[in-house]
């Protein structure tokens, strides 16, 4: 018997909170939406409202400290995303992009290019705003990590 799929949420700032957990609900997903606070309860059983400790990666630890291999995260942090990878999960960006082994070592290298960049002021400007279109790439990516997984 295969172990169930569990999604872990880096709920801080996610623009697809309620994407996400209608997608766990359909699939019959236990999903856990770990912040540092300010998350609405649910009433759905299947959903655990994780509150961290407040300070610098509490919920990414948490996350990278739970999560198994096949189950799935949704992150915009590449070094937790990198973390979780390498536990043998998946990976997707709220804008649908997955996060691969193949993929992760230049998107750790280009946040680090791009941090330093933004360090020293060559950098001003931040991501593009988010979009309808990035929704339904992320609705897509998640079903197909889902489908993968199972």
């Amino acid at each position: 018997m295969s172990v169930p799929i569990e999604i872990y949420v880096d709920a801080d700032a996610c623009p697809v909170k309620d994407e996400i957990l209608k997608v766990a609900t359909r699939h019959g997903l236990k999903t856990y939406m770990v912040s540092d606070g300010g998350i609405r309860p649910s009433q759905d059983p299947m959903v655990q409202i994780v509150v961290v400790t407040q300070g610098a990666d509490a919920a990414d630890d948490w996350i990278a400290d739970n999560i198994q291999p096949g189950d799935i995260t949704i992150t915009n942090d590449i070094p937790l995303a990198d973390r979780c990878i390498k536990n043998g999960a998946t990976a997707i960006k709220p804008n649908g992009h997955a996060f691969t082994e193949d993929s992760i070592g230049m998107a750790l290298a280009t946040r680090n290019l791009m941090s330093d960049l933004r360090e020293t002021g060559q950098i001003t400007g931040g991501p593009a705003p988010f979009s309808k279109q990035d929704r339904s790439q992320f609705l897509q990516a998640l079903d197909k990590a889902i489908q993968s997984s199972r």
